[in-house]
């Protein structure tokens, strides 16, 4: 983490004395390197540590950065079998810090940066895959009339009306033109599976790094980073995982292009997909290929967005930023190659 930036430390803790504890004396924060989309924070005080979550500084997309969509999302699932953390306050006055921001409790354990998982046990890196596959099925199975979800995203074909999103977001952040992904779309919007009828809670972003793990095994303590959280098709998140996998290992890849997982005890993408399927009794899933290349799709938009707000000057990390918009051409041919196996 680095030193406290971009957040006003009095403003909040003027704001928060008397709401939550530990508030009615001198805080402290540091701002955690992850993050890219939100700004998050640990916020120290007398009666123990916080994590605050703001929207960034600046123009932003319109529907982008929704911290308030993550509060409602973590709070409507605080009972259910699916682990977030403890949601305290959403502030929506932006007279405060200049913007919506959220206090969370912050979740005490291990957060692995990629799925390699490099300094744990075989059995034990097996274990922590399971257990996402555990909680990934539990997620797709909420209920969501039981916890007060039902409008919480619009209903019809989930995959044209992402298309569609994301696709005018990207065009909104683009810089220059790039072929591959102009085509990717073209592809995509040709080749549109028929609605099905899935629809449930979907993360939007369900990866490793997105969790936290108990500190000496492998429960979930904590799916974190719901901010393109929505009703949709489940499948959505599962091609996410794989998409994930397949990018290059290391700390800009986070991926598993290349390792050999059978030593590192580590599934296949078909393992991971079958044990997904048993657990929410499904014999298979056909054309998971445009599944595939819908996620590598979505991924190079919101990366192109990453890049144009670190152009714009309004980035958590602008170097971060920029590395990771050069991703961008790299997932266009990557959803291309997806579309071809289908």
């Amino acid at each position: 983490m680095s030193s406290a930036q971009s957040i006003d430390l009095d403003a909040v803790q003027r704001y928060m004395a008397g709401r939550l504890a530990g508030f009615d004396s001198t805080i402290t924060a540091e701002k955690f390197q992850t993050g890219q989309s939100n700004p998050t924070f640990l916020i120290t005080t007398s009666a123990g540590n916080y994590v605050l979550r703001r929207k960034p500084a600046g123009a932003l997309l319109k529907s982008a950065h929704a911290v308030d969509r993550e509060f409602r999302v973590q709070s409507a699932l605080a009972e259910s079998d699916v682990p977030v953390a403890k949601v305290y306050h959403l502030c929506q006055d932006p007279e405060v810090i200049g913007s919506d921001f959220y206090v969370m409790e912050h979740v005490v354990g291990r957060n692995f940066s990629d799925p390699v998982m490099g300094d744990i046990s075989p059995a034990e890196r097996g274990a922590v895959i399971e257990e996402m596959s555990r909680v990934l099925a539990a997620l797709h199975d909420v209920k969501i009339g039981e916890v007060g979800l039902e409008d919480y995203g619009p209903q019809g074909n989930y995959f044209a009306r992402q298309l569609g999103r994301w696709s005018k977001q990207y065009r909104a952040s683009e810089v220059e033109p790039i072929e591959d992904m102009d085509a990717l779309i073209a592809a995509l919007d040709a080749d549109l599976p028929e609605d099905d009828g899935q629809s449930g809670l979907v993360h939007g972003d369900y990866r490793i790094d997105n969790m936290i793990f108990a500190p000496d095994g492998a429960d979930c303590r904590a799916v974190l980073d719901w901010e393109l959280s929505t009703l949709g098709h489940p499948y959505a998140d599962l091609a996410g995982v794989i998409m994930q996998w397949q990018m290059p290992p290391g700390r800009e890849g986070r991926g598993l292009a290349g390792v050999d997982r059978a030593a590192l005890g580590l599934p296949s993408d078909a393992e991971f997909i079958d044990r997904y399927c048993a657990r929410r009794g499904l014999a298979g899933i056909d054309r998971f290929g445009y599944y595939l290349a819908f996620s590598f799709f979505r991924m190079a938009a919101i990366l192109q967005g990453v890049r144009k707000r670190g152009l714009d000057g309004n980035a958590s990390n602008p170097e971060h930023a920029a590395r990771l918009g050069a991703y961008v051409p790299e997932f266009a041919r990557a959803g291309l190659a997806a579309l071809v196996r289908a």
